[in-house]
């Protein structure tokens, strides 16, 4: 089932990970750098992607039980 929405991209750069998170980039490169950030694409001009369903399944792998 995909429903196509242009907010929501499939790969999300840095800038557009950090901006919906709501956290810096320096955040974002901190929990990169302990292993702890969602799984990244390296691009061969070494930029970053995220894939959206990798940021979700991180989101998930973090949620608390109530």
């Amino acid at each position: 089932m995909s429903t196509a929405n242009p907010t929501h991209r499939a790969h999300l750069t840095i800038a557009e990970l950090c901006a919906e998170l709501g956290v810096a980039r320096s955040t974002f490169y901190d929990w990169r750098a302990a292993k702890k950030a969602p799984r990244c694409i390296k691009l061969p001009n070494g930029e970053l992607r995220i894939r959206r369903t990798d940021l979700e399944n991180w989101l998930d792998s973090l949620q608390v039980a109530a």
